[in-house]
């Protein structure tokens, strides 16, 4: 009886370390599966989608999808709280690094011509658990930007108008949640976000021309800004001292306050 626990002791010692080999096993299994790549085939064109765009339709998607409303709202904003005249200094550095994100997108395209973009090209580079994870993001990161440009259109027609649009919406749809939802619900970005949904689901050719047609709109509105900034502009401007710079901005909120008083009055 006293010699039977040390005849157990190798057995349980032993069922503890098959124990512990199976789950490390088992782990080992597991993260081999979180991180295996897909094997694609490039020399097999089994792509079930109708190669329908040009040239021209491909740069001009890449060219609209970097024109966004941020242009328009964020570049005035940015150069006159942070930037000042370095804002061209900002948009220097930024287009080098949009630079080295397309070269980044041309070689993984080039290697892995598929259609998948980024979650693709992480399932076949780096593994399962990083292409879910970068598939995500990318939804993620369509759901804002497309929430953000249409609530930005929104404000920019509501502006034009008025703010006829924010003006009924807190009357009759207001939400008391500060912090966490907005004053209101904007009803027109919904409407915008249906008709573009609906307009894509149409067709990616019939899409493809309405996004040429923006783009091109863009695009000379920007060329339009430029132009009209190399006429006004003047070097001077970037010689300007901290006193220069108090003196013209109290005397432009001067003059902006007289004109709203002229307005109210």
């Amino acid at each position: 009886q006293h010699c039977q626990p040390l005849q157990l002791k190798p057995f349980v010692a032993r069922s503890l370390l098959t124990v512990k080999t199976m789950a490390c096993e088992k782990l080992l299994g597991f993260g081999k599966q979180l991180l295996r790549v897909k094997v694609v085939d490039c020399n097999l064109e089994d792509s079930r989608l109708s190669r329908c765009l040009n040239t021209f339709d491909l740069i001009a998607l890449g060219v609209g999808s970097t024109l966004g409303a941020g242009v328009y709202v964020l570049a005035g904003a940015v150069a006159r709280e942070n930037a000042g005249p370095a804002i061209v200094l900002s948009f220097l550095i930024a287009a080098l690094a949009s630079v080295l994100a397309g070269l980044c997108y041309a070689e993984f395209g080039a290697r892995v011509p598929k259609t998948g973009s980024a979650y693709l090209y992480s399932y076949v580079t780096v593994g399962e658990l990083w292409a879910f994870i970068t598939g995500w993001n990318l939804i993620l990161s369509y759901v804002i930007g497309t929430s953000s440009v249409a609530r930005a259109w929104s404000a920019t027609f509501d502006e034009l108008i008025g703010k006829h649009i924010e003006h009924f919406c807190k009357a009759h749809m207001s939400m008391n949640a500060p912090g966490i939802l907005a004053e209101y619900p904007d009803m027109f970005a919904v409407l915008i976000i249906l008709i573009l949904s609906g307009l894509l689901a149409f067709g990616v050719k019939e899409s493809a021309m309405v996004n040429k047609v923006f783009t091109c709109i863009n695009i000379l509105v920007l060329l339009f800004v430029v132009v009209s900034g190399l006429v006004k502009g003047t070097l001077k401007n970037w010689r300007l001292t901290q006193e220069e710079m108090m003196n013209i901005t109290n005397t432009s909120t001067y003059k902006s306050e007289k004109r709203f008083e002229q307005i109210l009055y």
